[in-house]
């Protein structure tokens, strides 16, 4: 016998596999929806608990900050700084967003040379190295 494919499968057979499993499907699920009609009030609680061993709820997620900081509404600028051998630091180029800033950054090969928010008000000493 000649077959279709390198599998051996006929598409008859193909198609008759998926229409049985599709009409097995259709009765599973009319009989799903046979009990759950039939479920009262006092078994809903029952079948919840079943329900839950496989669906687990969505883990609520922890509570926002309280108030911006500085970073997130925006009142500073993006630094591009170098550290010199007695740990000051000298800021080369400022940019108000940080895309701007890790762009300038992408190509640098000194370790020397970073990129931090700097808050307005804040003196570039605290970029100082420790």
């Amino acid at each position: 016998m000649a077959t279709n494919d390198p599998f051996g499968i006929d598409p008859q057979d193909f198609e008759r596999a998926l229409r049985e499993a599709g009409t097995e499907l259709r009765d599973l699920l009319g009989k799903a929806g046979g009990y759950l009609s039939s479920v009262d009030r006092a078994d809903v609680g029952s079948l919840t608990s079943l329900f839950g061993q496989f669906f687990q709820p969505e883990q609520p997620r922890p509570p926002m900050p309280e108030g911006e900081t500085t970073g997130d509404t925006g009142s500073g600028v993006w630094a591009i700084f170098s550290i010199d051998d007695t740990g000051q630091a000298s800021v080369d180029q400022v940019f108000p967003t940080e895309l701007e800033a890790l762009r300038a950054h992408r190509d640098n090969t000194d370790d020397r040379r970073r990129v931090r928010f700097l808050p307005y008000g804040v003196p570039a000493s605290v970029l100082d190295a420790p």
